[in-house]
């Protein structure tokens, strides 16, 4: 392959990508108008579900957003149910934040609905294809994940 072949075949990859990324956020901000949440709450209420319970801090880290903000975006999720502060046992002074129940309810409604979603966007695909899909995916997550990890540790 060509240096010009695979520079225009990083170019529309990237496009693509940009593309089904904005397609997917402005579909989930349809969906998460049926709930109590914004999207950057949503995302955020995403990570402390996925990663446990997480410090303002550490959530600032991987949401991307200034302490204050993030500050700002706990206390009005710990207003609507979502989530609470929790002092660390081992650390007193260490808060961390823990998803509610209603919190946990609404990651798997919304969750459930991008799965239906995707399910009708994929349904013209064989399961050989989506599996390919879905196989590929994974290798440009984690390389994207690798990299980052390196850029982190510089």
């Amino acid at each position: 392959m060509t240096i010009d072949s695979s520079k225009k075949i990083i170019v529309e990859t990237e496009k693509t990508l940009r593309n089904i990324s904005g397609i997917i956020k402005k579909n989930g901000r349809k969906i998460l108008h049926q709930y109590p949440i914004t999207s950057p709450q949503f995302i955020a209420l995403q990570w402390v579900s996925e990663k446990g319970n997480l410090t303002i801090g550490e959530l600032s880290h991987k949401i991307g957003l200034a302490f204050s903000t993030t500050t700002d975006l706990v206390d009005r999720m710990e207003k609507n149910d979502l989530v609470e502060r929790v002092r660390d046992q081992k650390d007193r002074r260490v808060v961390r934040i823990h998803i509610l129940e209603k919190g946990k309810q609404i990651i798997n409604d919304v969750v459930q609905k991008r799965q239906d979603y995707l399910g009708t966007v994929l349904a013209s695909l064989s399961v050989a294809e989506m599996e390919n899909m879905n196989e590929v995916l994974h290798v440009l997550h984690e390389n994207m994940h690798r990299l980052d990890e390196i850029e982190e540790n510089k």
